[in-house]
């Protein structure tokens, strides 16, 4: 059984740009889109089962120090980065692979969970994080340049909010199966990765069962007639961009595309990792070890909520500004964590924060991006973003990692504060002028 192609009977305009028949009232959200939120709820069940009891499990249980946990974090939030260029490239490539390069991806993050039973040092514990990230890095271009090639671009945003609001949803779920089955159990951990790897094998059948085998917008490389093409600098002309590696890196030559990537980047410098806001959150307010688990549930629940009216405000008022306005309430919560209060409404409104953070910035840099992205490049022209985004998460889970061991944790993020300041303002300033509303 597989879900219908939405735009299979959708006609393109003269630019490109798929618009409803005339006299046809169109679906908000495209089947597929639906179909991959599922996966993905499914799939950040078995995920953020292990995400939430990881900091404690390496920190506590195996002892390592703020740095080496920074070194193993970088490495499970930013390896990725290495490969979301491949994946983007294969599925454009193949023209109809997008779903078949995103589930070698799932796959092989969940062939990694059982593997977090026999290893038990930095080494291999690190080998298998960066083979899980591997797996992540193959499939988040293909699966949201399917989003994005299902959607139109009036509602590219809100399909990204629902699709997010969904996956947010399992990493809801995540923590709280794992809290669950770490009081229910002698060998919690063990258990929690148990469980973990027989779910992402769910997830990985949904995807094979229920998203269509073709790639979203088949009409390929000769069909593209420029949609979102604001910029200058385009790569090739009508009916002349290829899906090769150089016509991806090159589109970064369009100045909106190209400023988007640098700003990401740049924020992403900025953006301290979950996994040190929660370690952060537990040693303000001495959260005892079996509670920590619920800590990501905060973030999830705001996120969950947020991620649809924040991705459909985007569409109606301009992405970029939903987009940094996101990083405000980042440092919102950065600034909790700074002062002196100790209410015991400390971590609910940090988490609030955190998951509004998530919720007006995931989803809406993509749908940002997209408009700057031709059909037979969009999941390699998305990963160029995430590939940049990525490297900056990773060399801000080291640098503060570090940080936190010479100097302190409150040190380290006043400096994480001070610089998403600076990249703030400086986003604001060369903001992208096509990244408004469509």
């Amino acid at each position: 059984m597989y879900v219908a192609d939405s735009r299979a009977s959708t006609p393109a305009s003269a630019d490109g740009a798929v618009r409803p028949p005339a006299g046809r009232r169109r679906a908000a959200i495209a089947p597929t889109v639906l179909a991959l939120g599922t996966v993905s709820l499914v799939t950040d069940v078995s995920s953020e089962m292990v995400t939430a009891v990881l900091p404690l499990y390496l920190v506590t249980g195996l002892g390592l120090s703020p740095l080496g946990f920074g070194l193993l974090d970088g490495v499970y939030n930013g390896f990725s980065a290495l490969v979301r260029l491949v994946g983007g490239h294969l599925a454009d490539r193949g023209g109809g692979r997008h779903k078949w390069v995103a589930g070698i991806g799932y796959l092989m993050s969940a062939l990694c969970k059982p593997l977090l039973l026999v290893v038990h040092t930095l080494t291999p514990i690190g080998m298998v994080l960066a083979a899980d990230r591997t797996g992540k890095g193959l499939r988040t271009a293909p699966r949201d340049a399917l989003i994005s090639l299902s959607s139109t671009p009036e509602n590219r945003g809100r399909s990204f909010g629902v699709h997010r609001a969904m996956d947010t949803a399992g990493a809801l779920l995540g923590p709280l199966v794992a809290f669950l089955i770490l009081r229910a159990t002698v060998d919690g951990y063990d258990a929690v990765f148990t469980v973990s790897f027989c779910v992402a094998v769910l997830g990985v059948l949904v995807l094979v069962l229920f998203v269509p085998g073709q790639g979203q917008g088949r009409r390929g490389w000769r069909g593209w007639r420029g949609e979102g093409a604001g910029g200058s600098g385009g790569v090739g002309g009508v009916g002349q961009t290829r899906p090769t590696l150089r016509a991806a890196v090159g589109l970064l030559r369009r100045r909106d595309l190209r400023r988007i990537t640098g700003c990401s980047l740049l924020l992403g410098l900025a953006t301290v990792s979950d996994s040190f806001v929660y370690l952060l959150l537990q040693r303000r307010l001495g959260v005892p070890d079996r509670w920590f688990a619920l800590l990501p549930l905060g973030t999830a629940a705001a996120f969950l909520l947020l991620a649809v009216p924040l991705g459909r405000l985007a569409d109606r008022v301009g992405r970029w500004a939903v987009f940094l306005a996101g990083h405000g309430a980042l440092l919102g919560a950065y600034v909790l964590l700074l002062v002196s209060w100790r209410g015991s409404a400390l971590p609910y409104v940090v988490l609030a924060l955190h998951g509004c953070f998530y919720a007006a910035t995931d989803g809406v840099l993509m749908a940002a991006a997209s408009e700057g992205v031709p059909e037979a490049l969009r999941s390699s022209g998305l990963a160029v973003v995430q590939t940049g985004q990525a490297l900056a998460r990773f060399a801000c889970s080291l640098l503060f990692g570090a940080a936190w061991t010479v100097w302190g944790d409150r040190a380290a993020l006043a400096g994480a504060a001070s610089v998403l300041v600076v990249c703030a303002v400086f986003s604001v300033v060369v903001r992208p002028k096509g990244a408004v509303a469509v």
